[in-house]
């Protein structure tokens, strides 16, 4: 574990980067401004070493970041349906930032953009952050924390913990981009997917979910087997029409709260392999499609699919929809997940 200054936030608060790595060569670096992952580095097959996540090279980027690189998503990732919703009789309202829609939390002054409390662990890190009741719109006074941890065996480990003093919606994701050919190094259409998934939840022009659980059976939204990413996301598919290419939940199969391998990514020649666990019952396969062209890290340029990312999470819009896993957590009812991102 290293810690070194990453900057001074625009309100004058000095952050830091935490540096977790591993014998293998494997380095990941996080900042406790928004809890968000900075870098990845991986070697490849031949031990040639590549950053693997978009991203910034200081705090300032993050304090913009419009397409939300490394961020670590909460109180609720995804979208809710009217910016609004009912809880024991209440109506809470949040803010319109998608259309009519709600789209994680709040792009400026969500978790992402907070300078959370840190301690440092045995090559781990763990980020704490405070919500107040009625915060971003949300009930209840929430406590947040996010723990970084890095294995022997090529695996960073997010796990996440949440409480509230009031039922409230709680669904955090990491909104982290992977490249895995490198950063810097353009479409993600090349790249290879597996998910282990045969049903997803189609949504409607804007995103929300209808409501269905529907099979990928016959659709180009079937990826249990290896399929090459650019070869079905242009598929002439009302679901992919609405959403530009792949940006939808995917129902995980075997879901019974227990961590199991979800999917699988490979770059092209098998240089880099990931797999990706959680005990959470749903993905969302996002391809970058409306990445807008922006300067990152290392004088790169980011553009549209330029990465892919695998937000776990439950479904979009679940208070909205009985039928969905429940988002709701409050007094008695804590919220714990993990996912961890594993190079093999």
């Amino acid at each position: 574990m290293q810690k070194r200054s990453f900057g001074t936030t625009k309100d004058g608060q000095e952050v830091f980067l935490f540096s977790l790595e591993n014998k293998n060569g494997v380095k990941a670096e996080v900042t406790n401004f928004g809890a968000n992952l900075v870098n990845l580095f991986v070697p490849d097959k031949d031990g040639n070493v590549e950053d693997v996540v978009l991203g910034f090279d200081t705090v300032s980027g993050y304090e913009t970041n419009p397409s939300f690189f490394g961020a670590v998503i909460a109180p609720s990732a995804n979208r809710i349906g009217g910016a609004s919703f009912e809880l024991n009789g209440q109506t809470y309202f949040l803010k319109k930032n998608n259309g009519e829609n709600n789209l994680h939390s709040d792009e400026e002054l969500g978790s992402h953009k907070k300078v959370w409390d840190y301690a440092e662990g045995n090559n781990s890190v763990t980020f704490t952050l405070k919500n107040f009741d009625g915060e971003l719109g949300f009930p209840g006074n929430k406590e947040f924390k996010v723990t970084y941890s890095l294995d022997e065996e090529n695996g960073l480990k997010i796990s996440y913990e949440a409480s509230s003093d009031k039922d409230t919606i709680i669904n955090p994701t990491n909104h982290s981009y992977f490249n895995l050919k490198g950063h810097k190094e353009g479409t993600i259409e090349d790249h290879k997917i597996t998910l282990l998934a045969s049903n997803f939840t189609p949504a409607d022009p804007t995103s929300i979910p209808y409501g269905d659980i529907v099979s990928v059976e016959g659709t180009p939204m079937d990826l249990r087997q290896e399929l090459v990413i650019g070869e079905k996301i242009d598929s002439d598919y009302d679901q992919l029409n609405f959403a530009v290419g792949y940006d939808h939940n995917w129902v995980t199969d075997d879901y019974q709260g227990q961590v199991r391998k979800i999917a699988t990514v490979k770059a092209p020649d098998d240089i880099r392999v990931m797999e990706v666990y959680t005990d959470l019952p749903g993905v969302q396969f996002y391809a970058g499609n409306f990445i807008d062209s922006q300067s990152g890290k290392a004088e790169a340029t980011y553009g549209k699919r330029s990465g892919l990312c695998l937000e776990t999470q439950c479904y979009p819009d679940s208070i909205h929809k009985p039928n969905f896993p429940s988002v709701v957590y409050g007094p008695g009812k804590d919220y714990q997940s993990t996912t961890i991102y594993k190079f093999v």
